[in-house]
Protein backbone atom coordinates (compact mmCIF):
# COMPACT_ATOMS: atom_id res chain seq x y z
CA UNK A 1 0.00 0.00 0.00
CA UNK A 2 1.23 3.47 -0.81
CA UNK A 3 -0.82 5.15 1.93
CA UNK A 4 -1.56 4.19 5.51
CA UNK A 5 -4.55 2.00 6.24
CA UNK A 6 -6.17 4.14 8.90
CA UNK A 7 -8.33 2.76 11.69
CA UNK A 8 -10.36 5.17 13.81
CA UNK A 9 -11.27 4.49 17.44
CA UNK A 10 -14.92 3.83 18.20
CA UNK A 11 -16.79 3.75 21.49
CA UNK A 12 -14.18 3.51 24.28
CA UNK A 13 -16.35 1.12 26.33
CA UNK A 14 -16.88 -1.23 23.40
CA UNK A 15 -15.19 -4.28 21.89
CA UNK A 16 -13.43 -2.00 19.38
CA UNK A 17 -9.85 -2.27 20.62
CA UNK A 18 -10.27 -5.99 21.33
CA UNK A 19 -11.24 -6.78 17.72
CA UNK A 20 -8.43 -4.50 16.57
CA UNK A 21 -5.87 -6.39 18.64
CA UNK A 22 -7.17 -9.76 17.46
CA UNK A 23 -7.24 -8.60 13.83
CA UNK A 24 -3.64 -7.35 14.02
CA UNK A 25 -2.49 -10.78 15.19
CA UNK A 26 -3.69 -12.20 11.87
CA UNK A 27 -2.04 -9.60 9.61
CA UNK A 28 1.36 -9.95 8.00
CA UNK A 29 4.26 -7.88 9.33
CA UNK A 30 4.27 -5.94 6.06
CA UNK A 31 0.59 -5.01 6.46
CA UNK A 32 1.01 -3.98 10.11
CA UNK A 33 3.76 -1.54 9.15
CA UNK A 34 1.23 0.47 7.15
CA UNK A 35 -1.53 0.80 9.76
CA UNK A 36 -2.28 4.03 11.60
CA UNK A 37 -4.73 4.17 14.51
CA UNK A 38 -6.44 7.44 15.41
CA UNK A 39 -7.50 7.21 19.06
CA UNK A 40 -6.39 7.24 22.68
CA UNK A 41 -2.92 5.76 23.18
CA UNK A 42 -3.37 5.28 26.95
CA UNK A 43 -6.81 3.71 26.67
CA UNK A 44 -5.63 1.33 23.96
CA UNK A 45 -2.59 0.34 26.03
CA UNK A 46 -4.73 -0.29 29.13
CA UNK A 47 -7.39 -2.31 27.30
CA UNK A 48 -4.84 -4.49 25.49
CA UNK A 49 -3.06 -5.15 28.80
CA UNK A 50 -6.32 -6.21 30.46
CA UNK A 51 -7.15 -8.47 27.53
CA UNK A 52 -3.59 -9.86 27.52
CA UNK A 53 -3.14 -8.96 23.87
CA UNK A 54 0.46 -7.99 23.18
CA UNK A 55 0.72 -5.36 20.44
CA UNK A 56 3.74 -2.99 20.48
CA UNK A 57 2.62 0.63 20.17
CA UNK A 58 4.27 3.82 18.87
CA UNK A 59 2.70 7.11 19.94
CA UNK A 60 2.58 10.25 17.77
CA UNK A 61 0.68 13.51 18.25
CA UNK A 62 0.67 14.67 14.62
CA UNK A 63 0.45 12.92 11.26
CA UNK A 64 3.77 14.54 10.35
CA UNK A 65 5.51 12.47 13.04
CA UNK A 66 4.86 9.14 11.28
CA UNK A 67 7.89 6.88 10.98
CA UNK A 68 8.47 3.43 9.53
CA UNK A 69 8.20 0.97 12.41
CA UNK A 70 7.07 -2.56 13.23
CA UNK A 71 4.89 -1.12 16.01
CA UNK A 72 1.27 0.01 15.67
CA UNK A 73 1.39 3.78 15.14
CA UNK A 74 -1.17 5.61 17.29
CA UNK A 75 -2.08 9.22 16.49
CA UNK A 76 -3.03 10.05 20.05
CA UNK A 77 -6.43 11.58 20.85
CA UNK A 78 -6.53 11.62 24.68
CA UNK A 79 -9.65 10.79 26.71
CA UNK A 80 -10.22 10.68 30.47
CA UNK A 81 -10.99 7.27 31.94
CA UNK A 82 -11.09 5.55 35.34
CA UNK A 83 -10.14 2.12 34.12
CA UNK A 84 -9.86 0.25 30.85
CA UNK A 85 -13.59 -0.19 30.20
CA UNK A 86 -15.10 2.59 32.28
CA UNK A 87 -15.19 5.85 30.36
CA UNK A 88 -17.90 8.29 31.42
CA UNK A 89 -20.51 8.92 28.74
CA UNK A 90 -20.02 12.71 28.90
CA UNK A 91 -16.56 12.31 27.31
CA UNK A 92 -17.48 9.84 24.58
CA UNK A 93 -19.27 11.92 21.93
CA UNK A 94 -16.55 14.58 21.76
CA UNK A 95 -13.82 11.92 21.62
CA UNK A 96 -15.39 9.88 18.83
CA UNK A 97 -16.22 12.87 16.66
CA UNK A 98 -12.72 14.30 17.15
CA UNK A 99 -11.19 11.01 15.98
CA UNK A 100 -13.54 10.85 12.99
CA UNK A 101 -12.93 14.50 12.08
CA UNK A 102 -9.15 13.98 12.13
CA UNK A 103 -9.51 11.01 9.76
CA UNK A 104 -11.90 12.97 7.55
CA UNK A 105 -9.45 15.88 7.26
CA UNK A 106 -6.53 13.57 6.50
CA UNK A 107 -8.65 11.89 3.82
CA UNK A 108 -9.70 15.18 2.26
CA UNK A 109 -6.07 16.30 2.15
CA UNK A 110 -5.19 13.02 0.42
CA UNK A 111 -2.85 12.02 3.26
CA UNK A 112 -4.76 8.75 3.61
CA UNK A 113 -7.09 6.92 1.22
CA UNK A 114 -9.88 6.79 3.80
CA UNK A 115 -10.51 4.89 7.00
CA UNK A 116 -12.08 2.01 8.89
CA UNK A 117 -13.91 3.15 12.01
CA UNK A 118 -14.49 0.84 14.95
CA UNK A 119 -18.06 0.44 16.33
CA UNK A 120 -19.89 3.44 17.79
CA UNK A 121 -23.12 3.89 19.71
CA UNK A 122 -25.36 6.22 17.68
CA UNK A 123 -27.51 6.90 20.76
CA UNK A 124 -24.52 8.60 22.38
CA UNK A 125 -22.88 10.26 19.38
CA UNK A 126 -26.02 11.38 17.54
CA UNK A 127 -28.48 11.63 20.41
CA UNK A 128 -31.96 12.80 19.30
CA UNK A 129 -30.78 13.04 15.69
CA UNK A 130 -32.12 10.77 12.94
CA UNK A 131 -28.66 10.21 11.51
CA UNK A 132 -25.70 7.87 11.79
CA UNK A 133 -22.09 8.04 10.68
CA UNK A 134 -23.15 7.65 7.02
CA UNK A 135 -25.16 10.87 7.13
CA UNK A 136 -22.60 12.71 9.27
CA UNK A 137 -19.80 12.11 6.78
CA UNK A 138 -22.07 12.72 3.79
CA UNK A 139 -22.86 16.19 5.13
CA UNK A 140 -19.16 16.94 5.62
CA UNK A 141 -18.48 15.76 2.04
CA UNK A 142 -21.52 17.62 0.63
CA UNK A 143 -22.79 14.60 -1.31
CA UNK A 144 -26.24 16.06 -2.08
CA UNK A 145 -27.95 12.87 -0.82
CA UNK A 146 -26.14 10.62 -3.29
CA UNK A 147 -24.32 8.78 -0.48
CA UNK A 148 -25.11 5.11 0.03
CA UNK A 149 -24.86 2.74 2.98
CA UNK A 150 -23.87 -0.65 1.57
CA UNK A 151 -23.58 -3.81 3.64
CA UNK A 152 -21.12 -5.78 1.56
CA UNK A 153 -20.15 -9.43 1.32
CA UNK A 154 -17.83 -10.78 -1.38
CA UNK A 155 -20.77 -12.64 -2.92
CA UNK A 156 -23.70 -10.32 -2.36
CA UNK A 157 -24.65 -6.93 -0.88
CA UNK A 158 -27.64 -4.88 0.25
CA UNK A 159 -28.42 -1.16 0.21
CA UNK A 160 -31.26 0.74 1.95
CA UNK A 161 -32.51 3.91 0.20
CA UNK A 162 -33.49 5.50 3.52
CA UNK A 163 -31.28 4.76 6.50
CA UNK A 164 -31.70 6.00 10.07
CA UNK A 165 -35.27 7.29 10.02
CA UNK A 166 -38.49 6.04 11.61
CA UNK A 167 -40.71 3.69 9.62
CA UNK A 168 -43.57 6.22 9.65
CA UNK A 169 -41.32 8.68 7.78
CA UNK A 170 -40.11 6.31 5.05
CA UNK A 171 -42.93 6.80 2.52
CA UNK A 172 -42.80 10.59 2.56
CA UNK A 173 -38.98 10.53 2.33
CA UNK A 174 -38.92 8.45 -0.85
CA UNK A 175 -38.57 10.31 -4.16
CA UNK A 176 -37.69 9.13 -7.64
CA UNK A 177 -34.69 11.44 -7.61
CA UNK A 178 -33.37 9.99 -4.34
CA UNK A 179 -33.72 6.41 -5.59
CA UNK A 180 -32.05 7.29 -8.89
CA UNK A 181 -29.08 9.02 -7.21
CA UNK A 182 -28.40 6.20 -4.78
CA UNK A 183 -28.66 3.45 -7.39
CA UNK A 184 -26.28 5.33 -9.71
CA UNK A 185 -23.78 5.56 -6.82
CA UNK A 186 -24.24 1.84 -6.10
CA UNK A 187 -23.88 0.87 -9.76
CA UNK A 188 -20.70 2.92 -10.24
CA UNK A 189 -19.04 1.38 -7.18
CA UNK A 190 -19.89 -2.21 -8.05
CA UNK A 191 -18.74 -1.74 -11.65
CA UNK A 192 -15.28 -0.88 -10.28
CA UNK A 193 -15.29 -3.93 -8.00
CA UNK A 194 -16.69 -6.49 -10.44
CA UNK A 195 -15.33 -5.02 -13.70
CA UNK A 196 -18.79 -5.49 -15.23
CA UNK A 197 -22.33 -4.13 -14.97
CA UNK A 198 -23.89 -5.31 -11.71
CA UNK A 199 -27.39 -6.80 -11.52
CA UNK A 200 -29.41 -4.65 -9.11
CA UNK A 201 -32.73 -5.86 -7.68
CA UNK A 202 -35.02 -3.10 -6.40
CA UNK A 203 -37.65 -3.79 -3.76
CA UNK A 204 -41.01 -2.12 -3.47
CA UNK A 205 -42.28 -0.67 -0.23
CA UNK A 206 -45.66 -2.33 0.24
CA UNK A 207 -46.72 -5.98 0.74
CA UNK A 208 -47.32 -7.75 -2.61
CA UNK A 209 -46.00 -4.60 -4.26
CA UNK A 210 -45.50 -6.28 -7.65
CA UNK A 211 -49.28 -5.88 -8.07
CA UNK A 212 -48.50 -2.20 -8.73
CA UNK A 213 -51.65 -0.80 -7.15
CA UNK A 214 -52.83 2.65 -8.20
CA UNK A 215 -51.44 5.55 -6.14
CA UNK A 216 -48.87 3.24 -4.53
CA UNK A 217 -45.24 4.25 -3.97
CA UNK A 218 -44.30 1.58 -6.49
CA UNK A 219 -46.28 3.29 -9.27
CA UNK A 220 -45.72 6.91 -8.29
CA UNK A 221 -42.07 6.84 -7.15
CA UNK A 222 -40.17 3.62 -7.74
CA UNK A 223 -41.17 2.74 -11.33
CA UNK A 224 -40.37 6.23 -12.69
CA UNK A 225 -36.90 5.97 -11.14
CA UNK A 226 -36.36 2.54 -12.70
CA UNK A 227 -37.36 3.81 -16.14
CA UNK A 228 -34.77 6.59 -15.91
CA UNK A 229 -32.09 4.17 -14.73
CA UNK A 230 -32.75 1.78 -17.62
CA UNK A 231 -32.26 4.68 -20.04
CA UNK A 232 -28.81 5.12 -18.44
CA UNK A 233 -28.07 1.46 -19.25
CA UNK A 234 -28.15 0.41 -15.59
CA UNK A 235 -29.44 -3.11 -14.82
CA UNK A 236 -31.97 -2.03 -12.19
CA UNK A 237 -34.78 -4.60 -12.03
CA UNK A 238 -38.06 -4.57 -10.13
CA UNK A 239 -39.86 -3.58 -8.05
CA UNK A 240 -39.88 -6.95 -6.29
CA UNK A 241 -41.74 -8.03 -3.12
CA UNK A 242 -39.47 -8.20 -0.09
CA UNK A 243 -40.89 -11.46 1.31
CA UNK A 244 -39.36 -13.69 -1.40
CA UNK A 245 -36.40 -11.77 -2.79
CA UNK A 246 -33.79 -13.31 -0.51
CA UNK A 247 -34.96 -16.81 -1.39
CA UNK A 248 -34.36 -16.04 -5.08
CA UNK A 249 -31.12 -14.05 -4.83
CA UNK A 250 -28.89 -16.92 -5.96
CA UNK A 251 -31.29 -18.20 -8.61
CA UNK A 252 -31.34 -14.84 -10.39
CA UNK A 253 -27.73 -13.96 -9.52
CA UNK A 254 -28.44 -10.51 -8.09
CA UNK A 255 -25.29 -8.64 -7.03
CA UNK A 256 -27.15 -6.28 -4.72
CA UNK A 257 -30.68 -5.88 -3.37
CA UNK A 258 -31.81 -2.31 -2.81
CA UNK A 259 -34.56 -1.84 -0.24
CA UNK A 260 -36.61 1.21 0.67
CA UNK A 261 -35.73 1.23 4.37
CA UNK A 262 -33.03 0.02 6.75
CA UNK A 263 -34.37 -3.22 8.23
CA UNK A 264 -36.10 -4.30 5.02
CA UNK A 265 -32.73 -5.48 3.74
CA UNK A 266 -30.38 -5.49 6.76
CA UNK A 267 -32.38 -7.92 8.89
CA UNK A 268 -32.43 -10.78 6.34
CA UNK A 269 -28.87 -10.05 5.22
CA UNK A 270 -27.48 -10.31 8.76
CA UNK A 271 -29.45 -13.51 9.34
CA UNK A 272 -27.58 -15.02 6.37
CA UNK A 273 -24.06 -13.60 6.77
CA UNK A 274 -23.79 -12.56 10.45
CA UNK A 275 -20.23 -11.14 10.91
CA UNK A 276 -19.11 -12.00 7.38
CA UNK A 277 -19.83 -8.52 6.03
CA UNK A 278 -18.72 -4.91 6.18
CA UNK A 279 -20.46 -1.54 6.10
CA UNK A 280 -19.18 0.71 3.29
CA UNK A 281 -20.21 4.33 2.77
CA UNK A 282 -20.32 5.00 -0.96
CA UNK A 283 -20.37 8.42 -2.60
CA UNK A 284 -17.91 10.15 -0.25
CA UNK A 285 -14.70 11.73 -1.51
CA UNK A 286 -12.80 8.85 0.09
CA UNK A 287 -13.35 5.26 1.22
CA UNK A 288 -15.00 4.70 4.61
CA UNK A 289 -15.71 1.25 6.03
CA UNK A 290 -16.83 -0.07 9.40
CA UNK A 291 -17.41 -3.56 10.84
CA UNK A 292 -21.01 -4.65 10.38
CA UNK A 293 -21.88 -5.03 14.07
CA UNK A 294 -22.38 -2.97 17.19
CA UNK A 295 -20.42 -2.06 20.28
CA UNK A 296 -20.84 -5.36 22.16
CA UNK A 297 -21.04 -3.73 25.60
CA UNK A 298 -22.24 -7.00 27.12
CA UNK A 299 -18.97 -8.78 26.27
CA UNK A 300 -16.52 -5.84 26.34
CA UNK A 301 -13.32 -6.70 28.19
CA UNK A 302 -14.09 -10.42 28.31
CA UNK A 303 -12.04 -11.54 25.31
CA UNK A 304 -15.10 -13.00 23.56
CA UNK A 305 -15.41 -10.59 20.61
CA UNK A 306 -15.26 -11.89 17.03
CA UNK A 307 -12.86 -9.87 14.82
CA UNK A 308 -14.06 -11.35 11.50
CA UNK A 309 -15.92 -8.28 10.24
CA UNK A 310 -12.98 -5.96 11.03
CA UNK A 311 -10.57 -8.34 9.27
CA UNK A 312 -12.89 -8.27 6.25
CA UNK A 313 -12.91 -4.46 6.38
CA UNK A 314 -9.11 -4.24 6.53
CA UNK A 315 -8.65 -6.73 3.69
CA UNK A 316 -11.18 -4.91 1.51
CA UNK A 317 -9.57 -1.56 2.28
CA UNK A 318 -6.14 -2.88 1.25
CA UNK A 319 -7.41 -3.36 -2.32
CA UNK A 320 -7.53 0.42 -2.70
CA UNK A 321 -4.20 1.25 -1.04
Amino acid sequence: MNKYLTIVAGDPNSIGFEILGKALRKLSTKSKKKILLVGSYELLKNQLQKLKIKIPLYKITSFNEIVVTNKLIVLDVPIKFKNAFNVKEKYIKKYILKCIDIAHELSMKDKIIGFVNLPINKKIVFKNQKIGMTEYLAKKCKTNKSEVMMIYNDNFSVVPITTHINIKDVSKSLTSSLIEKKIITTNNFLKKIYKRKPIIAILGLNPHNDELRNKSEEKKVILPALKKLKKKNIQALGPYPADTIFINKDKYKYDVIVGMYHDQVLAPFKSIYQFDAINITLGLKYLRISPDHGTGYDIAGQGKANPLSLIKAINFFKKFG
